[in-house]
């Protein structure tokens, strides 16, 4: 299994014919794939004239242009990448937990929330943010959400989580048998690493759902 992120941009005039491309692709190429278990789960979310999409495939990758076609005339080209790209990779910098497979991945109980949230890193502490991150990961310093994921492009980064949590061990094995993360993780400092919105607020904000389907395992997407 893959858990992929990506980002888009538009321009505010479009907004409408984006909003109806979203709703034909996911209608017509998204809730199907889910349904027919090439997807596991599929979620779209925007902010500030950007998309940003969550995918977890169970076998071969899906790009997001064949998911989203009719998106194509709508969306801004980011240079880069070798040839024109209107959706960007997001880097996964940060996850508690990691699929060993379709069944481990499967949900055993209902999701009541799908959360897409964002935030903005200082420039300057990207490198720290990864670092630190990387040594909670996989060193297992604490446990979180199963679900959880963060990716980063440029300096936003996008967090995908699932509520209520589910808490577990890894099965996979750590890529760390090191002892580097602060034993109090608020000596790492967290505060330090991010730009504060307008309005004060430093870490995360939920951004608004446009749509999330999941397989529910017995061919029915929801």
């Amino acid at each position: 299994m893959k858990r992929l992120m990506y980002r888009a941009a538009y321009e505010s005039a479009d907004e409408a014919y984006v909003m109806e491309a979203v709703t034909i692709g996911g209608a017509g190429q998204a809730m199907p794939l889910v349904d027919s278990g090439i997807l596991m789960t599929v979620a779209i979310y925007r902010w500030n004239n950007q998309l940003f999409l969550y995918c977890e495939c169970v076998q071969e990758r899906i790009e997001p242009d064949e998911l989203f076609p009719e998106l194509a005339p709508w969306l801004k080209i980011w240079p880069g990448g070798g040839s024109d790209r209107r959706w960007v990779p997001m880097a996964d910098v940060f996850h508690f937990n990691e699929p060993a497979g379709p069944e481990h991945w499967r949900r055993r109980a209902p999701v009541e929330r799908r959360v897409g949230r964002i935030a903005h890193l200082k420039p300057e502490m990207i490198a720290s943010y990864i670092y630190y991150h990387y040594q909670l990961q996989e060193e297992r310093a604490f446990s979180g959400g199963k679900y959880e994921i963060i990716g980063i492009h440029e300096n936003v980064l996008f967090g995908y989580q699932e509520f209520p949590q589910v808490v577990e061990e890894p099965v996979l094995p750590p890529k760390l048998h090191t002892k580097g993360t602060p034993p109090n993780w608020e000596d790492a400092r967290m505060d330090l690493h991010f730009q504060p919105w307008p309005d004060g607020h430093l870490y995360f904000k939920p951004i608004e759902s446009l749509f999330a389907y999941y397989n529910e395992g017995e061919g029915n997407a929801r």
